[in-house]
């Protein structure tokens, strides 16, 4: 069958969009692997994992392993305190929620703002909560501990706010649309069976939304691990690695750090492919148990 003009005109555009997309990754990727003298730009001289072996080495002052570390608890954390809220508000939406629209446009809000802004206010929302702080420990003659006392910008306060300020409204569009399309029949049924509650969600409601939740996880996941701009000026006196690898680009001359963009892409990518084995795996049992 013959293809005609207009197919190969989007064919050509979808490949070169592709190409754009994912180029400069596999190109990174590529130049990674490169011998003891490569560089940072072609040609390759040689092909190696020596840049991977310098790199689980150490990288001079800067503790990437402990970055690493930063990253991926505070990753942890975001992902839960997402799936867990968004779920909760998906249920709470499908009620006539008093003030519903208010709540749903102040949490979207928040991904039409610049995120360098959202950094910036939360950082000074911190730093004005250290002035009472410190107010309140000098009124009553706390010398130690206002002596002691350093920031409250964190990793589990500003910066763990500042990523759910990104990572919640994903959460909460993915789950007022999942049970937009819910039918409330499974639900009536369970009722009518004499389940609680909580029966109702546990049995019936999470296993339908089970994929969804995965996706909602992976989301603030991902999203919190390469999250640089809304981290910036709300982390306080730590990196989390996506900083450590901006701070590195100015600093290192060598292929290391397309070794290390390298690492970080591959966590990422083995998340990605873990979430979609788990969401395969239910979609099967599920399908298993009504057939």
């Amino acid at each position: 069958m013959k293809r005609n003009s207009e197919f190969l005109i989007l064919s050509i555009f979808f490949a070169l969009f592709v190409l754009f997309l994912y180029g400069p990754m596999f190109i990174i990727f590529l130049l990674s692997f490169q011998g003891p003298e490569g560089g940072l730009t072609f040609p390759m001289n040689g092909v190696s994992t020596h840049w991977f072996e310098k790199l689980v080495q150490g990288m001079g002052t800067v503790d990437i392993a402990a970055a690493l570390e930063r990253s991926a608890y505070l990753g942890f954390w975001v992902t839960l305190i997402t799936v867990v809220f968004s779920v909760l508000a998906g249920l709470a939406f499908r009620k006539n929620l008093k003030g519903a629209n208010i709540i749903f446009y102040t949490a979207i809000a928040s991904l039409i703002m610049p995120s360098i802004i959202v950094s910036l206010g939360i950082g000074l929302e911190f730093r004005l909560l250290d002035n009472a702080i410190k107010w309140i420990l000098a009124a009553m003659n706390m010398t130690e501990t206002l002596e002691s006392y350093g920031t409250s910008l964190g990793l589990y306060t500003s910066a763990l706010g500042a990523h759910l300020s990104w990572t919640l409204p994903f959460g909460l569009l993915v789950m007022f649309a999942v049970f937009n399309r819910f039918n409330p029949a499974y639900e009536e049924a369970a009722r009518d069976l004499r389940a609680t509650p909580w029966q109702t969600f546990r049995y019936v409601v999470l296993p339908l939304i089970s994929s969804s939740v995965i996706g909602v996880g992976m989301f603030g996941f991902t999203l919190s691990w390469d999250e640089i701009a809304r981290t910036s000026q709300a982390i306080g006196d730590v990196n989390t690695l996506p900083l450590e690898l901006q701070g590195l680009t100015t600093t290192v001359t060598d292929p290391s750090i397309y070794a290390l963009g390298t690492a970080t892409s591959a966590i990422s990518l083995a998340v990605m492919a873990c979430a979609m084995l788990v969401a395969k795996w239910i979609n099967k049992k599920q399908f298993k148990a009504t057939s």
